[in-house]
């Protein structure tokens, strides 16, 4: 059964999109997983920062205004990771490997295959990989951090005492102390900053830049390697983790998937990179004050209005920002994300097969889904007794 069937919608009205104060603090609190991985890939990979943007921006405004709950557009974290690092990787390769990754889930979805893989998805599996997620946030959080040891306690010490606060939303505390110590540390940013210039650059299609070469090596190198971490996360965790908060307003495996597949199939075509709907990126969002699809809404028009009037200056923008509070924002995430945990089962056999999903999830995400269906498997049919 898919975790969306359990949910009941009866006598409750539509979810509509705000655009209140929580919802514009929210809109930031993917910040800690986008603004690292478009600076890897305009600065490493050399790819025109108006394409990305652009697209994040159109899909982010669409999946807001379709979902109306917090449904995150992220970077694809194992495809930006090794595309950022390796040498051999170029642009066509990464659009190609988007292309790869919509007809994937695409497939996925529209053969039900997903709904399958669903259905052997329990909920220790589900808390388990959301668990491993969350630890990792809080992991890459922490090291981000450590860039900047003081204002990250500041910052942490300060996120601790407003996020109950209902006037002052306490991202927004946060991306004052960012653009605080920026201008600190570098007296020299007013200057620049009033140097950026402002004027209109649409996208390029970049289509024709793609071989049959280029989407064989992206699926083989990038692609394919993404899936296992797309499928716990972007698949299995988003759809709990939205179900979960968000039960009037439910949706499903097979719809994640559908929506993945069409992102990516048409972000290569302006320029834009694999996207997904990691489960974090919800859980950083809801963290930072967002209850309805309008924070994705607000974020995708500040990212849109960035690449069509502000691409050639948008390195600089987001490279001012400190990492340690970028990291502050990213281990808040991985908390709500780990707390959202804790409903798990107590009977030994479900908390067994949750911790062996988490403990896995923290190596690799599909592993963890692996091992976590095979022994809840194992243990459903007496093979193994615990």
């Amino acid at each position: 059964m898919s975790h969306a069937s359990a949910v009941t919608t009866e006598g409750t009205p539509p979810l509509r999109n705000r655009y209140d104060r929580s919802e514009w603090a929210g809109a930031f609190g993917d910040l800690g997983t986008l603004i690292p991985f478009v600076i890897g890939y305009i600065t490493v990979m050399k790819l025109d920062p108006l394409g990305i943007l652009f697209m994040f921006g159109i899909l982010l405004i669409a999946c807001g205004s379709y979902y109306k709950t917090p449904i995150p557009v992220q970077p694809m974290k194992a495809i930006g990771a090794a595309a950022i690092t390796s040498q051999a990787v170029t642009p066509a390769m990464v659009y190609g490997a988007g292309l790869f990754t919509g007809l994937f889930w695409l497939i996925m979805a529209l053969t039900n295959t997903i709904s399958l893989v669903a259905k052997v998805t329990t909920k220790p599996i589900v808390r388990g990989i959301v668990l491993g997620l969350g630890f990792l946030f809080i992991r890459d959080g922490i090291r981000m951090m450590t860039t900047d040891w003081l204002v990250a306690v500041a910052a942490l010490a300060v996120t601790f005492i407003m996020l109950g606060n209902k006037k002052i939303p306490a991202m927004f505390a946060l991306l004052m102390i960012g653009v605080f110590v920026a201008f600190a540390k570098e007296p020299g940013l007013w200057t620049q900053l009033t140097a950026v210039e402002v004027g209109l650059r649409l996208p390029e299609f970049t289509l024709g830049q793609i071989t049959w070469h280029d989407f064989v090596m992206g699926a083989v190198i990038l692609g394919i390697p993404q899936i296992p971490l797309t499928l716990g996360n972007a698949v299995i965790a988003i759809t709990a983790e939205n179900n979960r908060l968000f039960p009037h307003r439910p949706t499903t495996e097979k719809k994640i998937a559908i929506s993945q597949g069409i992102m990516n199939l048409f972000s290569p075509l302006a320029g834009g990179v694999p996207m997904c709907h990691g489960a974090g990126g919800m859980a950083g969002h809801v963290r930072f004050g967002a209850h309805t699809g309008g924070a994705t809404v607000i974020l995708g028009c500040l990212l849109l209005v960035a690449a069509l009037f502000l691409s050639d200056s948008i390195l600089f923008i987001f490279q001012m920002f400190p990492e340690c509070v970028l990291g502050v924002i990213l281990f808040f995430a991985g908390l709500e994300l780990a707390v959202s945990a804790r409903d798990v089962p107590r009977e030994k056999n479900d908390f067994y097969v949750f911790l062996v999903t988490a403990g896995f999830a923290l190596w690799n995400m599909g592993a963890g889904f692996l091992a976590g269906v095979l022994l809840d498997q194992l243990t459903k049919r007496n093979i193994v007794k615990l």
